[in-house]
């Protein structure tokens, strides 16, 4: 029997997703979960071998939980369920060590076929979330530039931003600068927005 962990924060789907992989022969789900800050807790408590997590969640979403677990040394493995097809996400996870990037729009027999293969040590990639990825190209973006973003997007002003990641103001402006033009954007929100659309922040 494979031990399922269910994490999603839209209570209806989530059990509805729960109630049909229970109805498979083979597979349980052994704890839910509604936000990403929860997930840690109940995989401690419930040892799953595969986490099944959704990529947008309020506390943690889907992509830090994954890599939290993975510092963690969790062993159950990753399956992240997203209705945004952002290419830089499907890079993120691979990072992070998730094995299973699946659409939500997928068939409960496609998320139970992708939930043995990883339990089973194999990978399941959603092929048009895979060739949207491949398309889009790597992120330009360095470290610094994704991480002042980051900060702007969660309403950070410039000065603490400069505080927070110990550099000058005019610094983290010519971050900015930098990051806009790389995007193509002529302002700090339409980048903010732009790194966002793509899964690069």
């Amino acid at each position: 029997m494979i031990r399922i962990l269910l994490a999603d924060d839209e209570h209806l789907i989530r059990g509805a997703v729960a109630a049909l992989l229970g109805l498979e022969g083979d597979l349980t789900v052994v704890a839910e979960a509604g936000r990403g800050d929860e997930v840690a807790a109940a995989v401690a408590a419930h040892d799953p071998d595969v986490a099944v997590l959704d990529i947008d969640m309020p506390g943690a979403d889907g992509l830090t939980v994954a890599e939290r677990l993975r510092e963690a040394g969790a062993r159950c493995s990753v399956v992240i369920l997203t209705s945004l097809g952002r290419p830089g996400y499907l890079r993120r996870a691979m990072a992070a060590g998730v094995r299973g990037f699946v659409a939500k729009d997928a068939s409960t027999d496609e998320l139970a076929a992708a939930i043995r293969k990883v339990h089973a040590g194999g990978r399941y990639l959603d092929a048009e979330l895979a060739a949207t990825a491949m398309a889009a190209g790597d992120n330009p973006l360095t470290e610094r530039e994704r991480e002042i973003l980051r900060l702007l997007g969660a309403g950070t002003e410039t000065a603490r931003i400069a505080t927070l990641l110990h550099l000058s103001e005019g610094t983290v402006r010519n971050y900015l600068s930098t990051a806009m033009a790389k995007l193509g954007e002529s302002n700090r929100l339409a980048a903010v927005r732009a790194a966002r659309e793509m899964g690069w922040i």
